[in-house]
């Protein structure tokens, strides 16, 4: 029930944008996402891969539905479609807060620090060079 709840407080907290002109619109997502322990996981194609407990940013973009893609995220059973759902599949992994910009992307995720557990995470159509989507954080100030 507590899962329940937190979903409906974060998605109660996602700023609408339906009134803005597509330029004004909120097209970058990220997640900060706490993994509590260490964990082995296979992502998808990618392979499996050791995500060490600490903070993760996952960068990610909706150009249209934003609180529609948000939710999903949020919501604890869904099919694995994305890098990402793999990884907020396990119950040690948990979204502690989301924010929304006009940027794209790849201009976000290179101004967020921490470092790639994950080459690829995120990235399969991401022409920047980025490397990853998904970015680690031992502690919460490196982020």
């Amino acid at each position: 029930m507590a899962l329940k709840s937190e979903v409906i407080l974060l998605t109660h907290r996602l700023k609408k944008s339906e009134n803005l002109t597509k330029s004004e619109q909120f097209q970058t997502y990220q997640l900060y996402i706490k993994i509590s322990h260490d964990l082995f996981l296979t992502i998808g194609q990618l392979g499996q891969f050791c995500f060490p407990a600490g903070l993760y940013i996952y960068t990610g973009s909706a150009k249209r539905s934003m609180d529609k893609r948000l939710t999903r995220h949020l919501a604890p059973n869904k099919k694995l479609r994305w890098h990402i759902d793999y990884l907020l599949n396990n119950p040690c992994a948990k979204i502690i807060d989301i924010k929304k910009y006009k940027a794209t992307e790849c201009q976000v995720n290179a101004g967020t620090n921490g470092r790639i557990i994950v080459p690829g995470f995120g990235a399969s159509d991401c022409r920047a060079g980025c490397g990853s989507h998904l970015k680690y954080c031992s502690l919460q100030q490196e982020c």
